[in-house]
């Protein structure tokens, strides 16, 4: 049984513990409410952008399209770029992307592809390279970012655009937590190589333009531009994912902590009760027995 000088040592080092994750989770708090601003933001010019390229792509068919758009005609080398996050402390936000990544991984193996991973983030590094060491072929970390922004982003997009015209990968897919709430994090796969041009909706049709420069000069321009964006929203999605997924772990650490400080509270003043307890006795049957 455990000494009463342990027992204190063990409720000091739990309340300790249990400061450090309340502050953690305040201060995720704090951050989090930037991140999803930022997110929510994010979305609906990723998406307009997605919107925009669908209605200038309808004007291009054939050997006029873009590589970017169309794909090079193969799919033999598919790139997989994992964005997750630099620390930790976060519940199961860096393995659940990871995880995702991990099954198209073993799925485009199956199938006789070749694979080549990009890895965003520290953690989903460390996570990948245990059984796929051989296929990343490079590790970029966001450790040193004080704000995510534009720059960041076009960076990683010109990055994969390097990787796409020197022949090192036929297809481009991010993988990305989508933030839903501080609960719900969504693991995500979006291809980016070729796009993927947004269905018309059924029963409606594109608006009719008429371009100048013509459609492939634009596309020339638009379709990078929209790598860096979609690669910002993944970005700024993982931020508030992160943040999120933090907040709720410290919270439920802050929570467990209070119980086993409770509990060790109780075993410690049992045990203390037990030894004064055996310690009158001993008193008494001393004194009884002169």
């Amino acid at each position: 049984m455990a000494s009463l000088k342990d027992l204190r040592n063990r409720i000091a080092s739990v309340k300790a513990t249990q400061k450090i994750t309340k502050a953690m989770q305040m201060v995720a708090a704090a951050k989090l409410r930037r991140a999803q601003t930022a997110a929510e933001a994010a979305r609906p010019f990723a998406e307009r952008m997605s919107a925009v390229l669908a209605n200038v792509a309808g004007g291009v068919s054939g050997s006029g399209a873009p590589a970017l758009l169309a794909g090079n005609g193969r799919d033999d080398m598919h790139l997989l770029v994992v964005f997750t996050g630099e620390r930790g402390l976060a519940g199961a936000f860096n393995s659940s992307i990871a995880r995702l990544a991990r099954e198209r991984i073993l799925a485009l193996q199956a199938q006789g592809k070749t694979v080549k991973i990009l890895c965003v983030g520290k953690k989903g590094y460390d996570v990948l390279r245990r059984q796929f060491a051989s296929l990343i072929i490079d590790f970029i970390e966001l450790r040193s970012v004080r704000v995510l922004g534009f720059d960041t982003a076009d960076m990683i997009g010109k990055k994969i655009i390097q990787l796409f015209e020197a022949g090192e990968f036929d297809v481009a897919t991010i993988f990305f937590s989508r933030f839903q709430s501080v609960i719900a994090q969504i693991p995500t796969a979006q291809q980016i190589i070729p796009a993927e041009i947004p269905a018309q909706a059924e029963g409606g049709s594109l608006a009719s333009y008429e371009y100048e420069p013509d459609e492939s000069q634009i596309l020339a321009t638009l379709l990078p531009q929209n790598i860096s964006v979609q690669v910002l929203r993944a970005l700024l999605e993982n931020q508030a994912s992160f943040y999120g997924a933090q907040m709720s772990a410290m919270d439920s650490a802050t929570r467990n902590a209070g119980e086993m400080i409770k509990k060790q509270t109780l075993t410690y003043n049992r045990t203390r009760q037990a030894m004064i307890t055996k310690e009158l006795i001993e008193i008494i049957s001393g004194a009884e027995a002169l």
